[in-house]
């Protein structure tokens, strides 16, 4: 997989429907330990809620899980993951939250209800595109630097560290379809003195088109 949707982190917001009111909260999670951790975390935190909905999806094994957590069944988790789905979400966790206020919703009420609810809560979390990237170095004398600093942001590059040793060696990060581009622009403005080495692979956030 080169590229996928998560959340950028955690987020909460909240409506009230016909006097019911409804949580929404979304945080990224990557294993089902840390989704039932923060799960259990909003039970605490709404311990005197009606109900705590929720649904998780994770990359790894393509989990989906959901519940209903006592509204009736297909009305509230089935909403959750679905809106989650909608959104193209991986890697997240929502709860969705309800005190009721007295006013019974219906079926088709509550469908609505709680999909409006992790709509709110993915938005509040920030939705954000995940890319496969590489971690590379390029390392140079010190007076070249200048030049390798601004072509590696050209090419689409993000420098995370820069070490002055001997060499300048500046590591960064790049989508791999930029790679040839970096590697011809930098030889050129280095007359082939930068030397570029692969160092491994990462997902790194980069703003959704």
């Amino acid at each position: 997989m080169m590229e996928y949707i998560t959340v950028m982190g955690e987020g909460e917001a909240e409506f009230v429907e016909k006097k019911s009111r409804f949580i929404g909260a979304c945080r990224p999670v990557q294993t089902e330990e840390e989704a039932l951790a923060f799960i259990n975390g909003k039970k605490k935190q709404f311990w005197d809620a009606n109900h705590n909905v929720y649904a998780y999806i994770l990359r790894q094994g393509g989990v989906q899980r959901f519940s209903d957590d006592g509204e009736p069944q297909g009305t509230a988790g089935i909403p959750v993951l679905e809106a989650m789905k909608k959104s193209g979400v991986t890697d997240a966790v929502v709860v969705a939250t309800r005190y009721f206020g007295g006013i019974l919703l219906g079926g088709g009420g509550l469908v609505r209800a709680y999909s409006h609810t992790a709509s709110i809560g993915l938005q509040a979390a920030r939705k954000v595109l995940m890319r496969r990237c590489l971690l590379l170095s390029a390392s140079c004398g010190y007076s070249l630097y200048g030049r390798a600093a601004a072509v590696i942001p050209d090419c689409g590059g993000v420098v995370d560290s820069t070490d002055f040793l001997e060499d300048v060696t500046l590591r960064f990060h790049l989508p791999p379809e930029s790679l040839p581009a970096l590697e011809k622009r930098l030889a050129d403005a280095t007359g082939g003195k930068a030397a570029i080495a692969e160092e491994g692979e990462q997902f790194f956030p980069f703003p959704l088109p």
